[in-house]
């Protein structure tokens, strides 16, 4: 992936690197520190009345772009105070040079620093730190929190990692966060991404052919991306060119995989079967009504119904019970070649053996885990086993099991066997109840069942599921969230145009 995408996400290293591309093209640094600075000056004019600031300013390159905000922003008629973590003498290059040019009141940086201040300007480390803050910023921080007065952040808050999101110990809440050229992976990784506040994505001059030159991590999920390969409905449609989802249902919690087929329908899928225990098969023929519901008895009602080579997309695990039964459901569904979507307990299922998955994996395929399913699968990319981030985590995963990796939470993240990946922002947190994961597992399913390619029928129903949310606003419960899939596509469609990918 390319920084050059405007939807672009890239680690503190490809930044870092695309800032001495600039250099080696000609770009005085001292220039793009005051763009910078400039930029930050901008975003806090237009968002805050003048009133007495304070710009914490710390040693390095952030420091100095905190030096050129106080600078433009005492032109303008601002009350500035700067305060500096460093002693003159620590500052170099581009920071001792606009260092030089502030010539407004200075001292150290303490909790006695805030006293009078309205506003505090949060230019201490950005994305450079890398470990946690020494005693005399941690006091700043934490009587910062404690005062409860505003902040903008200059790149990143102070005490969040920059290629993670996380929390090097104490970090800075800000309202306003401003970054320049791309944002970093932690600004939409969580808890980084909570930090933030609103987030401001500034144009500092950065030459094209640098960003054409500049890797990136992963591309920030939109409809951009994807609008333009949803399934678009056509004078000789019919049904069974929609695709025919096969979901299996469980014996206890039949809700789950009613609401995923419920899912499926209304995202598009022509046709969708729920296969239900004959116990309990009344149970999901009664409550579905557009939905088809066959009784099956054991793996050999299974197999049968996948003989019908027209049920081209399965869904399995959405309350279908940890079960060596399960386990061969999913090998009896890839063995035939079907596109797959795996969740929940068909994840679980193969806890305690993985491999025998990722062997069987042949055709496209999407897993959908949560943190604790995911390492139950990935042990070695835990959260707990590995300081990888979390786009990184998923990509492995991804490569190891050959399938698409959609790694569930408010930072979901959807990775491919070939390296894409993209994390979706728009997730709202009512979206933490029950059922919901069941839908969008059905919403995948619909999508694959339709043709899209896994990954883009995973990214495009992460930002559905979202956008859903939403429109619903509070309340929301999973069984809400079938019923307004439509109108969340139209409303995209209509917003957005079918654009092709930038």
């Amino acid at each position: 992936m390319q920084a050059s995408h405007p939807l672009a996400l890239v680690s503190n290293q490809q930044m870092n690197a695309l800032d001495k591309a600039a250099l080696a093209f000609g770009v005085p640094g001292s220039q793009l520190m005051d763009a910078a600075g400039l930029a930050v000056a901008k975003v806090i004019a237009k968002n805050w009345a003048p009133c007495p600031t304070l710009v914490a300013c710390g040693p390095g390159n952030n420091g100095g772009d905190g030096f050129v905000i106080a600078r433009y922003l005492q032109s303008w008629g601002w009350p500035v105070r700067v305060a500096t973590v460093a002693d003159a003498n620590r500052y170099t290059g581009d920071a001792l040079h606009h260092f030089k040019l502030w010539t407004g009141p200075s001292q150290r940086l303490s909790a006695a620093a805030l006293d009078g201040a309205h506003l505090v300007v949060d230019a201490l480390f950005g994305a450079g730190l890398g470990r946690p803050v020494k005693q005399e910023t941690l006091l700043f921080i934490q009587a910062l929190k404690q005062s409860g007065l505003p902040v903008c952040a200059v790149d990143i808050p102070t005490g969040i990692e920059g290629s993670s999101g996380r929390a090097l110990g104490e970090a800075v809440y800000a309202q306003h966060t401003v970054t320049f050229v791309r944002k970093k992976l932690a600004h939409v990784l969580q808890p980084g991404r909570s930090h933030c506040g609103q987030i401001h994505v500034e144009d500092i001059g950065m030459p094209a052919a640098v960003l054409a030159s500049g890797a990136a991590s992963a591309l920030e999920n939109h409809p951009k991306l994807w609008l333009s390969y949803l399934p678009q409905l056509q004078a000789a449609t019919h049904k069974y060119t929609r695709g025919h989802v096969l979901i299996a249902g469980g014996a206890q919690l039949s809700g789950a995989a009613r609401l995923a087929a419920l899912a499926s329908a209304r995202i598009g899928a022509g046709l969708v079967t729920v296969a239900a225990p004959r116990d309990v098969w009344p149970i999901y023929a009664t409550s579905l009504q557009s939905i088809m519901v066959t009784p099956i008895d054991g793996l050999s009602s299974w197999t049968s119904l996948l003989d019908d080579a027209r049920k081209n997309a399965i869904l399995l695990g959405p309350g279908g019970g940890v079960s060596q039964e399960l386990q061969e459901k999913v090998l009896l569904g890839l063995e035939k070649r079907r596109a797959l979507v795996l969740d929940a307990d068909a994840l679980s299922s193969f806890a305690s053996k993985p491999e025998t998955l990722f062997a069987a994996i042949n055709s496209p395929c999407v897993l959908t885990p949560h943190e604790g399913e995911f390492a139950r699968l990935f042990p070695q990319l835990s959260q707990s086993n590995t300081s990888l981030n979390k786009v990184d985590r998923a990509l492995a995963a991804a490569q190891k099991s050959q399938a698409v990796v959609l790694l569930k939470g408010a930072d979901t993240v959807i990775a491919a066997p070939n390296g894409q990946a993209v994390v979706n922002t728009n997730a709202p947190p009512q979206l933490a109840t029950a059922g919901t994961g069941d839908v969008l597992a059905g919403m995948i399913a619909g999508l694959m069942a339709q043709g899209l390619e896994p990954f883009w029928a995973a990214a495009a129903s992460s930002y559905l599921h979202g956008e859903m949310a939403k429109q619903f606003g509070l309340g929301l419960i999973a069984d809400d969230l079938p019923g307004l899939i439509p109108n969340a596509l139209q409303a995209i469609k209509n917003q957005n145009g079918a654009e092709a990918p930038a």
